[in-house]
């Protein structure tokens, strides 16, 4: 009996191969949970793919009308999940520079958007890509061609913190009605800031919830289970997480201050 994930890792693949000539796909690569920490109930399939230039409109509308199908929960098969496949030009990354540019991605969250309009296929500067190319190169596993560190030059510290950070403001405008992920989000970029790692959403709820004060680690916790578990639960004390994420963007602010002072 085949496997459910590789089947749909298999059919994201070839859904870049029908839209991308093989001659400028210079990788493809899947990284996130399915590499590093494990897929949870509600996570997504993560996939990144890497080529030599940038893909034309029609090409990019390619590879997402054929993505749709796969990914969207009325039309994939029960057992596939939820994919976020983004796609790079090397020459917008090597040599690195901030912010990066991203050629096209395709989520869920997405999904409206490009059934509305083409705007969402334009190329555009993405702050978060600096933290997405920091965990192919150093978790992905290459689906085609070679090691992800082969084609993709390392991020540098100050360029990452200033990534997660510059993610901030947006992450607070979405705390009501993704109060799980925003949560979890704020850990991890707490982690990365304090120490230039990135961590699992698990393993950074954990790293945060021992160094939070005992009153305000709750939401924490109660965000972790949920995502180990699946749901996004019901979130009836909004103050409460409000006061959470003021402390974890509290010592964000202090840790990044002191990094920027010792530059």
């Amino acid at each position: 009996m085949s496997d459910p994930v590789d089947d749909q890792i298999a059919a994201a693949v070839e859904a870049v191969r029908a839209s991308v000539p093989v001659a400028d796909t210079l990788g493809i690569y899947l990284y996130g949970s399915a590499v590093a920490g494990g897929l949870k109930p509600d996570s997504d399939l993560d996939i990144f793919v890497v080529t030599s230039r940038r893909l034309t409109r029609d090409e990019k509308r390619g590879v997402v009308d054929r993505l749709m199908p796969m990914s969207g929960g009325a039309t994939r098969p029960p057992a596939w999940r939820p994919l976020e496949v983004t796609v790079v030009a090397q020459s917008d990354l090597r040599p690195w520079r901030y912010p990066p540019h991203m050629d096209l991605q395709y989520g869920e969250w997405l999904r409206e958007q490009f059934l509305a309009d083409d705007l969402g296929l334009a190329a555009s500067a993405s702050p978060d890509l600096a933290v997405v190319v920091t965990m192919v190169r150093d978790s992905g596993r290459a689906l085609e061609g070679p090691p992800p560190r082969e084609l993709l030059d390392p991020v540098p510290p100050g360029d990452l913190r200033r990534a997660m950070t510059d993610e901030l403001p947006a992450l607070l405008e979405n705390l009501e009605e993704d109060t799980r992920n925003v949560i979890l989000t704020f850990a991890r970029v707490w982690v990365t800031a304090a120490t230039g790692r990135i961590l699992s959403k698990t393993d950074a709820a954990e790293w945060a919830i021992d160094r939070l004060a005992p009153e305000l680690s709750p939401p924490l916790a109660s965000a972790r289970e949920l995502y180990v578990g699946g749901g996004f639960g019901a979130w009836d004390d909004l103050q409460a997480v409000m006061r959470t994420v003021a402390a974890m963007q509290y010592e964000i602010g202090r840790l990044v201050g002191e990094h920027s002072e010792t530059a």
